[in-house]
């Protein structure tokens, strides 16, 4: 390791040090952690079990798209769900003039 005089270092170079040094210690423990979970999931490959099934947490699944609510009026490929932010051609077709009603499918 190699010696360093603290001293003799400017605050900006200390400061630097230190972030390095967190990062440093943050990635090692990124790694420790990686390679621990490589050995118990290959431990548990082994034995003929996923390691979700050992310690019971299941796997994320996707969610399904919501249907969409809404049709733009001219072009019947732009559609919106009505969750998120409102797309631009809805707020247009609204400032026209036109109502969310005006603007449902079905």
């Amino acid at each position: 390791m190699a010696d360093y005089d603290l001293e003799a270092l400017s605050l900006n170079e200390l400061k630097k040090m230190q972030k390095d040094i967190a990062k440093a210690i943050s990635t090692y423990e990124d790694r420790q952690k990686a390679e621990a979970r490589a050995k118990v999931e290959a431990l548990a490959r082994d034995l003929g079990y996923s390691l979700a099934e050992l310690v019971g947490t299941e796997t994320k699944t996707a969610r399904t798209p919501v249907p969409p609510k809404y049709r733009h009026p001219e072009n019947p490929a732009l559609t919106w769900s009505g969750r998120g932010r409102k797309p631009q051609w809805f707020v247009e077709a609204l400032s026209a003039g036109k109502t969310a009603e005006d603007l449902a499918i079905g």
